[in-house]
């Protein structure tokens, strides 16, 4: 656009940020970098870093930042060039055992042990889609936006099926993965983790897990459809490199196979549908979705009452980083419980959930979104003013998961929480997190 710009970025970003501006064609752009973390940092802790150095530079930051925007560029700043992802060479010839460590030593690993994607293998795997090996799936990277994106073909998510374990036949699913273009490892510094649901009648056709232990280490389908994915989101949208695409500060170990199970559909409550049927699929399709949060928490406790109002209260004290939304995977035991206690369907319980649960009150202010409603709490402005009556230790009847409509629909809000039904029916049990849905895929389209 013409206009000057100085880019300030924390020092733990700093490896990220000049990678991202040499693959962008900058590799000597001017970045201003400040001490890390500043979340949370008073007014005059802000200013302290301002007025201070820059860690990398060690020149005064204020300087720095004006500098950047009004020294003319030098010769040398004003130098193009990019990165690209590194496919290594094209053909390999050496022992099984040194193979494994130069696709681990490479960063083209989950750092456990891979089927080798030799040619025969690969054919063998490409056999399984009737879509040509050259055919592009589509593009992936970190962070949309934030990132390249990297475009890939047929050919090459079948390479990383080899490498995962997969069986020819899971190669539509792991297809449909891709295709939506989100990534398994994103590039965020609050180690976010993905789930794949998968529903229709693949699920029985590759004979997924969607009873006993699904999430577990029992099934080959399960494992190795949600391994690839990890595999293709590094080798095919140079993701996971720490400190430069990707930032989690703790990391995840549901990033080995991404939480991938079947539904239940089998054992769904009459009148409650399917996942991709509330995501306007038919039911007789073959549909991957994909969710996106950071935890689950195993629910292992026997309400004196009815579980809708346990998961009411779960919910209300449920405290994460989510933003307003809530995956629930339910026990065919626990869906039909909820469905025994009047809600008919999974959109009526996501309904009564969302207008029934509270925030605490310690939440609700502390919240970012929130800060201006104490200012109008004491100003007297309602409903705040009542919030505030209610004390700190009082549960508000604000939901924080009412979503705004979408374009075109009704003016009440929708709920943001997701239902699954899944497991084998030895216990009531089920699952709450933060995740939230991205998107869905149709897996026949890639048969």
């Amino acid at each position: 656009m013409g206009f000057p710009t100085a880019p300030i970025v924390t020092i733990a970003f700093k490896d990220l940020a000049k990678s991202n501006a040499a693959s962008r064609g900058m590799p000597l752009e001017r970045i201003t970098f400040t001490p890390h973390p500043l979340t949370n940092k008073t007014d005059a802790e802000m200013y302290a870093a301002l007025e201070g150095n820059d860690p990398v530079t060690g020149k005064n930051v204020m300087k720095e930042i004006v500098d950047a925007l009004t020294v003319p560029l030098t010769a040398e700043e004003k130098k193009t060039g990019t990165i690209s992802p590194d496919t290594g060479p094209p053909t390999y010839s050496d022992t099984p055992k040194n193979l494994q460590r130069f696709y681990a030593d490479n960063n083209m690993t989950d750092y456990m042990p891979i089927v080798l994607p030799t040619e025969e293998e690969v054919e063998a795997m490409l056999k399984g889609t009737s879509h040509k090996p050259d055919e592009i799936v589509g593009k992936l990277s970190p962070a949309k936006g934030a990132f390249p994106e990297w475009t890939f073909n047929v050919r090459q998510v079948a390479i990383n099926a080899v490498m995962a374990g997969a069986q020819p036949e899971y190669l539509p699913v792991i297809l449909a993965i891709a295709s939506t273009g989100q990534p398994s490892l994103f590039s965020s510094t609050s180690s976010f983790a993905r789930m794949v649901v998968v529903n229709g009648p693949i699920r029985d056709k590759i004979k997924m897990n969607y009873g006993i232990g699904a999430m577990g280490p029992f099934n080959d389908a399960n494992a190795t459809i949600g391994r690839a994915w990890t595999l293709l989101s590094k080798n095919l949208g140079g993701c996971g490199m720490p400190g430069q695409t990707y930032m989690g500060t703790h990391g995840t170990s549901l990033n080995y196979n991404n939480i991938c199970y079947a539904e239940t559909e089998d054992k769904l409550p009459e009148g409650w549908t399917p996942l991709h049927v509330q995501h306007g699929f038919k039911k007789d399709e073959s549909v991957v979705t994909i969710l996106s949060g950071w935890s689950l928490s195993n629910i292992c406790y026997f309400p004196s009452g009815a579980y809708p109002e346990l998961i009411k209260n779960w919910l209300t004290h449920f405290f994460s980083t989510g933003n307003g939304s809530a995956t629930l995977v339910l026990d065919p035991t626990v869906a039909n419980d909820v469905k025994a206690h009047g809600h008919a369907t999974k959109e009526d319980f996501a309904n009564y959930l969302m207008k029934e649960t509270k925030t605490p009150a310690w939440m609700y202010w502390d919240s970012p979104f929130n800060r201006n409603s104490l200012d109008q709490a004491k100003a007297g402005v309602e409903p705040y003013a009542t919030y505030l009556k209610m004390g700190p230790e009082a549960n508000l009847p604000f939901s924080r998961y009412a979503r705004p409509t979408r374009p075109g629909a009704p003016d009440a809000p929708r709920s943001g929480i997701e239902i699954v039904v899944m497991g084998g029916e030895t216990n009531t049990y089920w699952l709450g997190g933060d995740f939230s849905y991205l998107t869905s895929a149709s897996v026949d389209k890639w048969a």
